[in-house]
């Protein structure tokens, strides 16, 4: 009786690890499965993105009466192309080789506005040509404001494709002044947007809920464009085009959703010339473009301080990946109107390389804002050159402006891995947390950096975990 139950107990035992082993057996193969699903899912996103297909129909610009001499008004030859296209059901929109002067241009649905090589789109410097003010956004709050140059209101299936480029002809003569900088050609006593009826007035209706009908800017204000914006539009194409010299955001999709920007040229220093700023979006995919800016390349939003709660669409699924970056004051950014939140950005097989570009990957935010990061995924990331950091989280941004509230941010699950960063400039890593904020389970994997003259900097934030981390040599723990 004694040995059998002594062979059972071993048998018992011998159960036991076996099930234990083939648990944790099961747990690692599960820990390398989701590792993988992560890209998964970022290709299912891009799988699942609806590109707009169009009609095999033309519609040449000229064949509306536009005059390719750089100085004709083109606004109703635009106009009138774009609306028989949109009649007959869709089609493309012909800009031929040439210079075409016109104020704002509206697209509608079915629409492609194609620019052929050698042609150039040259928008006009008048700013009465943008009026009547329309439905748009400014640093994250709703307004009627002048019309961005390229503007879709709620439409379906449209893009903007070709090899040509938008030329905004914002300079230190025009658009630019209305910053307040005098790098940017303001004088004094010359109106800009930091005058009580500018910015802190619209700043005041977002505080009050002022209903955005009533939230009456354009003539008079001096609050800039954005270049390209579809609004409220569901199926957008981006594609080959190049942008320059903007007014203020380049690429702006705000409240739309499956948004392809491929092949796309930003070379534009201005004021805020942020590259791409994808807001209230979902389901976006950037990726084979060049940005060369005067602000952040690429900067995720969603809404500033009280328009961020009241409309309150997270910013998610965004792939961006194949990318270059170069000037501009961060390659990938979440922020700092992020009041709605963001979720499932992925970023993969980029470079980001300029003296003059200040950070690689970089969350802001602060108190007024509030909102959330929750899964930020980088990967394969070639660094030549930042300013300041790899990688920058700063729950403190604005702190300067007085920009102190009651709304704590939450920044969680950020994993970066595959980095190489020849020159990091102030730090490698910059983490600036805060009391009764949330940054945590940030990961880093297999990252070198070198020339950071500070490894790390990390506050009021959880300890970041890391896996084969070298800064400027040594190994991180």
């Amino acid at each position: 009786m004694k040995k059998l139950l002594l062979v059972f107990t071993i048998i018992t035992a011998f159960m036991a690890c076996k099930t234990h082993s083939e648990k944790n057996k099961k747990d690692n193969m599960e820990n390398e499965i989701s590792e993988t699903d992560i890209w998964k899912k970022a290709d299912k996103i891009i799988a699942d993105i609806t590109v707009p297909q169009f009609k095999d129909q033309l519609f040449d610009i000229t064949e509306y009466g536009a005059v390719a001499d750089g100085t004709t008004n083109n606004s109703e030859a635009f106009k009138k192309a774009i609306a028989a296209c949109n009649e007959a059901g869709g089609g493309k929109v012909i800009v031929p080789e040439g210079k075409f002067l016109t104020g704002p241009i509206h697209l509608k649905s079915n629409v492609n506005l194609h620019l052929n090589e050698g042609s150039e789109v040259l928008f006009s410097k008048d700013a009465k040509d943008y009026l009547p003010a329309v439905h748009t956004s400014y640093e994250g709050v709703e307004l009627m404001n002048y019309s961005p140059l390229i503007y879709a209101y709620e439409q379906e299936n449209i893009a903007v494709t070709g090899k040509g480029t938008f030329d905004g002809q914002a300079d230190n003569d025009n658009w630019w002044p209305w910053s307040g900088a005098e790098r940017y050609g303001h004088k004094e006593g010359e109106a800009h947007q930091k005058q009580d009826h500018n910015l802190p007035a619209l700043r005041k209706m977002n505080e009050k809920n002022t209903p955005v009908s009533e939230r009456n800017f354009g003539e008079g204000h001096q609050l800039r464009p954005t270049f390209f914006q579809p609004f409220g539009c569901e199926n957008v194409l981006v594609k080959d085009v190049t942008f320059t010299n903007a007014p203020f955001w380049v690429i702006h999709p705000i409240k739309s959703n499956n948004v392809t920007v491929d092949g796309v040229t930003v070379n534009s220093h201005g004021p805020n010339n942020d590259g791409c700023d994808p807001e209230y979006a979902k389901n976006v995919h950037i990726k084979n473009c060049l940005f060369n800016t005067g602000d952040d390349c690429i900067a995720i939003k969603s809404g500033r301080n009280n328009d961020g709660r009241r409309v309150a669409i997270p910013s998610e699924n965004i792939v961006v990946e194949d990318c270059n970056m170069k000037d501009g004051h961060g390659g990938v950014v979440m922020g700092s109107e992020i009041s709605a939140g963001v979720r499932n950005v992925y970023v993969r097989n980029c470079i980001m390389d300029s003296p003059n570009l200040d950070r690689a990957i970089r969350i802001k935010t602060n108190t007024l804002r509030g909102g959330f990061v929750d899964g930020v995924y980088v990967k394969n990331i070639e660094v030549g050159q930042v300013k300041e950091a790899m990688l920058k989280v700063n729950l403190h941004y604005g702190i300067y402006d007085n920009q102190e509230g009651e709304f704590f941010p939450n920044i969680s699950n950020i994993y970066l891995e595959d980095i190489n960063v020849e020159n990091a400039g102030k730090y490698g890593i910059l983490i600036i947390g805060r009391e009764g904020s949330k940054i945590s389970n940030i990961n880093l994997k297999n990252i070198t950096i070198k020339g950071a003259e500070t490894a790390t900097k990390i506050t009021d934030a959880d300890p970041v975990n890391y896996e084969n981390v070298t800064i400027n040599g040594s190994k991180m723990k």
